[in-house]
C-alpha cells in the first residue's frame, strides 16, 4: 500500500505541469470559442477552423466541445462533433499507452 501510495504522488508531481498546461489551454479554448460564437451573431471576423482544431488537439478538446455543446456553435459541422470527440480518443490512447510504457 506505501509503494502505491509512493508511486501516485510521484506521479502527480510529475503530471502537475501537464495538467497545469491542460487547464490553460482549456481555458483559452473556451474562450476562443465563446469570442467565435459572438463574432458569428454580431458578423464580425471569425477564427478560423483550423485554429479552432489545432487549440483542441493542443488540449483544449474537451472545454472545447462542452462549449460549443452549450452555446450550440458548430454542432451541425461534422468536421467538429465528430472530430472533437476523436481528438479525445487520440489523447486518451497516448494518456493509456504512455501509462503502459512507463509502468508495465
Amino acid at each position: 500500500m506505501d509503494k502505491l501510495i509512493s508511486v501516485l504522488s510521484s506521479s502527480l508531481e510529475q503530471l502537475l505541469p501537464i495538467l497545469c498546461i491542460y487547464i490553460v489551454i482549456g481555458a483559452f479554448s473556451v474562450i476562443i470559442t465563446v469570442y467565435d460564437k459572438s463574432a458569428a451573431k454580431k458578423r464580425k471576423k471569425r477564427i478560423p477552423e483550423n485554429f479552432l482544431l489545432l487549440t483542441a488537439f493542443c488540449g483544449g478538446a474537451i472545454p472545447m466541445l462542452i462549449t460549443m455543446k452549450s452555446i450550440r456553435h458548430k454542432t451541425q459541422h461534422n468536421k467538429f462533433m465528430l472530430g472533437l470527440p476523436a481528438i479525445i480518443l487520440i489523447h486518451l490512447i497516448g494518456v493509456i499507452a504512455l501509462m503502459y510504457i512507463k509502468y508495465c
